[in-house]
């Protein structure tokens, strides 16, 4: 009975007989009349003589036999039209992409010429690009002067999120070792299972330190098949950039340098595609276009169960009219 009242999942297979609830009202209009009619009547000239005569219960209940009948034809009809109730049931086949966001924490990262600065540009992006992968895989790898895995490949994006909300500068040593980030990166993604695996690299420098060359990171990422995507931030000439001073942080001009050249060819050796954030709306832009160039594909494949749902109605219908005939030809009974 408690599927009677889920009626988000209740469909009809014959809705059409609900136009006979239109009768209803004429037919129960059309018993008043003719019973009017079959009852005798008697000519009084005052009703003063039985003014004072009150009607019985047989007669004030008398109404229900018409209610019943009602309800009777209400729930027939409802019957006829066949409610089902339906269950789908989805199964989803994706193929899946593994996705490691490699993202610089080194202290250039604090200029301002993104808003409120890089880094904090740098995690608002990559959360809302988590959000448009819900049947990927993804990590997080850190690096500066060296590099360190934030997150594993995991599917629980909640934790992946927070993992990128705590992301800062000044946990690392500092420099930027771009091979260490690539390498770190493709570390995580070569036992991977999915179909793809995608390495998104965002710095705002030249390489200057690290174990690692970042020639030879190329060759590891290219040797498991890692498709890269690098991403240079930072404005053309100078940023803005806060430095300690014995009056406050004040603000200074420091030159912009991002190895462009290095990006691109790491890109492009290993199939993807290297990309300038200038602003935050540039930014965004890019992990949109990563987002489309790296679609997974998803199959679903659906099945609907119905459950009948007629008899509940139609023994309400047997009921009350059966009630109705009792009552009518033993309680109220009537002598025409």
């Amino acid at each position: 009975m408690s599927a009677l009242l889920d009626w988000k999942h209740i469909s009809f297979a014959h809705p059409l007989y609900f136009g006979l609830l239109l009768l209803i009202p004429f037919m129960l209009w059309w018993q008043q009349r003719t019973r009017k009619k079959a009852n005798a009547a008697m000519r009084l000239t005052t009703l003063s003589g039985i003014a004072f005569v009150k009607p019985t219960w047989r007669v004030r209940f008398r109404p229900v036999l018409t209610v019943l009948r009602a309800i009777a034809l209400v729930t027939l009809i409802i019957a006829l039209a066949r409610p089902q109730s339906s269950n789908v049931t989805e199964n989803i086949d994706s193929e899946g992409v593994d996705i490691v966001l490699s993202i610089d924490v080194s202290g250039s990262m604090l200029a301002e010429d993104l808003k409120p600065n890089r880094i904090e540009a740098a995690k608002r992006v990559a959360m809302n690009f988590v959000d448009q992968r819900p049947t990927d895989r993804l990590g997080l790898v850190i690096f500066s002067g060296e590099s360190f895995t934030q997150c594993p490949i995991t599917i629980d994006h909640n934790v992946l999120k927070e993992q990128i909300s705590q992301v800062k500068s000044g946990v690392l040593v500092d420099g930027t070792a771009i091979g260490m980030g690539l390498a770190t990166g493709v570390d995580r993604l070569r036992y991977a299972k999915g179909k793809s695996r995608i390495l998104i690299l965002l710095t705002d420098g030249v390489n200057n330190t690290g174990l690692i060359d970042p020639m030879t990171a190329l060759e590891i990422a290219k040797s498991y098949k890692v498709r890269v995507y690098t991403i240079g931030v930072g404005t053309e000439g100078q940023a803005p950039f806060p430095v300690q001073t014995p009056f406050g942080i004040q603000k200074q001009m420091v030159p912009v340098q991002i190895d462009e050249p290095l990006l691109r060819k790491i890109a492009t050796e290993t199939g993807g595609k290297y990309f300038r954030a200038v602003n935050n709306r540039s930014l965004d832009a890019i992990y949109k276009e990563i987002d489309k160039l790296e679609k997974t594909k998803i199959e679903i494949s659906s099945y609907k169960h119905y459950a009948e749902l007629f008899f509940p109605f139609a023994l309400i219908a047997v009921i009350c009219l059966v009630l109705e005939m009792v009552l009518r030809y033993t309680v109220f009974r009537s002598i025409t």
